[in-house]
């Protein structure tokens, strides 16, 4: 007849452990509650700091084996199993091994109860997650995998608290300058710093590289997660001040209410974490971000969008087109030229913003080969409008990418001559803030297109920039006053004033003045008395395709 499990006697136990240690990596244990005695395999003698792998007095001896840190949690579920009926144990914490180093291991066990449900012993297993990369035991942390599974317990949603990413700004340049056992150094005492500022309850996890987690589960708000950060960032400081500054970085927080995350998952952690933390990175670093679902939710748009547009422009550019805004003069108003413009749209996302997908080219460098696209039509429309309008302008943008990543230079003057327009009869404009970034390239690319006869504009004047040692610099040929200035100025005498006194200053040095913007007659009347040489705006004329251009302004 098989015996019941409490007819087994806590010496048959230890005789099969005995026998299965040969064979096993792992450490067999059987607890004995009522002798107050523990066996475990007996190579875990070597492995963790105990004199003996049978001992009395259990309590006692598993406060010398276990990390200081970790036993009070072993001890009050210990605690649990002689107070309750629960039948399970599995814990994971870190024992000390013979070298009185942390080592992390999960220990699970079954309890066995007799009939009045007293607890007699717990037979059960520990095995040491670091061998299976679930842990760091030379930082003495949790790894990613033993975060994924701590997560994977809660299935309806996690408790209320918050997780907070932290990952180092500047370790490649530690590592490059002083050595990767430095850079060690660096990670070390971060981790170490990150522990100190921990609070009861939070677990803290190196997930990947120069990055580490805290959980807190225990329905703390993003508010103290912050306090912990910035406790975490002053530590820091202190340990480069204490250092004589021989090592400089900083870290960044991406921060995470636990009631924002919509699927209790590992893979909705990390994901949403990494993009708090990028977020922290790109706002400047050494800053804490807390994450928005609405800023994400943008981030996923702008993704998708990237996506998009590569897959556009790898498609012969389905989805772009170039729109025209007409360019009048100032005294008869005629039409005298048209600036060409990107415009972009896609199944997904209908027509989209030029000023959200252009960015997104610009970040990544599509914007050259998309930039070139854009020239090629207009000198293509150009040519064409000029059998209308022999003497018709086209102006063409160009963005600071395309000086910095491409022979733009040599590009826009193969392209004019491929189409046979005389150079007088194109215009490059360029903004402010991406002179800012150029300048001295843009000197360079623009003093040989202006040898060649071809216009220069400087865009969007009056939208924060303004450095008037441009106009002297350079010697734009024109200089268009931004729409935000200009709508100003047109309902407010004090800015109408600042404006004149600019198109004054302008106008003497030589240079010829754009206003853009125009949306109705009574600004087109007050603006003209500046007086400009040109006018765009939606008053006159909204921007359209080729084909609605030359039968709106040009046939007409």
């Amino acid at each position: 007849m098989k015996p019941k499990f409490e007819e087994i006697s806590t010496s048959t136990v230890r005789e099969v452990i005995e026998l299965l240690s040969p064979a096993a990596d792992d450490y067999l244990y059987v607890y004995d509650f009522a002798q107050d005695y523990y066996y475990i395999s007996p190579h875990a003698r070597q492995r963790f700091l105990m004199e003996d792998n049978a001992f009395h007095n259990v309590a006692e001896n598993l406060k010398r084996m276990v990390y200081p840190e970790d036993f009070p949690k072993l001890r009050a579920d210990l605690d649990g199993i002689l107070t309750t009926n629960r039948c399970t144990h599995n814990l994971t914490y870190r024992l000390l091994s013979a070298e009185e180093k942390p080592v992390w291991i999960n220990c699970r066990g079954t309890v066995v109860r007799d009939a009045a449900e007293k607890p007699l012993y717990m037979v059960g297993c520990i095995n040491e997650i670091g061998k299976d990369q679930k842990a760091d035991n030379r930082s003495g942390l949790l790894g990613a995998a033993s975060l994924k599974t701590y997560l994977s317990q809660y299935k309806d949603a996690f408790p209320d608290g918050f997780v907070l990413r932290i990952g180092l700004d500047g370790l490649k340049g530690v590592n490059a300058r002083l050595g990767i056992e430095y850079g060690d150094l660096v990670l070390e005492k971060t981790s170490e710093f990150i522990s100190e500022c921990l609070l009861p309850g939070e677990t803290l996890y190196h997930v990947v590289g120069d990055e580490f987690l805290v959980v807190d589960f225990e329905g703390r708000n993003t508010a103290l997660g912050k306090d912990l950060y910035r406790h975490v960032r002053d530590k820091i400081r202190d340990f480069i001040m204490e250092k004589n500054y021989e090592v400089l970085f900083t870290i960044s927080g991406g921060m995470l209410d636990c009631r924002d995350i919509d699927e209790p998952s590992y893979s909705r952690v990390m994901k949403y974490t990494e993009f708090a933390l990028n977020e922290a990175k790109r706002l400047g670093k050494n800053t804490c971000y807390l994450y928005m679902p609405e800023d994400y939710g943008k981030f996923l748009r702008r993704r998708k969008l990237n996506l998009h547009l590569r897959q556009a422009i790898n498609n012969q550019f389905e989805g772009f087109e170039a729109y025209y805004q007409p360019l009048f003069s100032a005294d008869k108003h005629r039409l005298i030229g048209a600036e060409a413009l990107m415009r972009f749209h896609c199944e997904e996302f209908g027509m989209v913003s030029p000023g959200e997908f252009i960015p997104i080219l610009e970040e990544t460098f599509l914007i050259v080969p998309a930039g070139r696209w854009i020239m090629h039509e207009a000198l293509k429309m150009c040519r064409e409008v000029q059998k209308y309008i022999p003497d018709f302008k086209i102006s063409i943008n160009i963005s600071h990418v395309q000086i910095l990543r491409s022979s733009i230079g040599r590009e826009i003057l193969a392209a004019i001559d491929q189409y046979g327009i005389d150079p007088k009869y194109v215009t490059i404009e360029l903004t402010e803030s991406g002179l800012l970034e150029t300048d001295q390239r843009f000197t360079t690319l623009w003093s040989h297109l202006k040898e060649a006869g071809i216009t220069l504009a400087l865009d969007d004047f009056g939208t924060g920039y303004s450095n008037f040692h441009y106009f002297t610099d350079l010697q734009p040929d024109i200089v268009k006053i931004d729409r935000s200035f200009a709508a100003k100025a047109a309902t407010d005498e004090f800015e109408f004033e600042i404006l004149s006194l600019f198109s004054k200053m302008i106008h003497e040095l030589n240079l010829k003045v754009c206003v853009e913007g125009v949306e109705t007659a009574a600004e087109l009347e007050k603006l003209c008395q500046l007086p400009p040489e040109y006018l765009q705006g939606f008053f006159l004329g909204r921007p359209c395709p080729k084909t609605q251009f030359i039968e709106q302004f040009v046939q007409n």
